[in-house]
């Protein structure tokens, strides 16, 4: 055996190396739903987060081991897992996420509209911009 092969951590980073190389021959649906778990002779072990996922994920094998048969590999199927676990760990507390960006302007409407539902007085229904009779903030029968 090769030292890849009996270290784990080299196997670890073999494995993510292979699964780089394979995450763009998966449909993009996909890609983010499924993880390369494993390489045992000719098989591809992959893990998903659901059964759908793992329905989708077989039906697209057979071009999946064509696409890794035309990079070099020697792989004829494509085993899938359902796992439990999250496929991709959440950030951790304290990190920043990746959100979406938007203008000052957009932040400023947004906080201006949240700022008026909490506006005393206001039963929850927006008053039409330069109404202030309470009429305007009756509910509709």
């Amino acid at each position: 055996m090769s030292d890849a092969e009996t270290d784990p951590v080299r196997r670890a980073i073999r494995l993510d190396a292979l699964e780089q190389l394979l995450r763009p021959l998966l449909p993009p649906v996909l890609a983010g739903h499924c993880r390369l778990a494993n390489v045992t002779g000719n098989r591809l072990v992959y893990l998903v987060d659901s059964p759908v996922w793992k329905a989708k994920l077989r039906l697209a094998a057979p071009r999946l081991v064509d696409q890794a048969q035309s990079i070099g590999m020697t792989v004829t199927e494509v085993m899938v897992k359902t796992t439990l676990q999250p496929l991709h760990p959440a950030p951790a507390a304290g990190e920043p996420t990746a959100g979406i960006s938007i203008s000052a302007s957009a932040r400023a409407a947004l906080q201006a509209a949240l700022d008026s539902l909490d506006a005393p007085g206001n039963a929850g229904t927006p008053a039409k911009p330069g109404d202030s009779s309470s009429a305007a903030r009756r509910p509709k029968r």
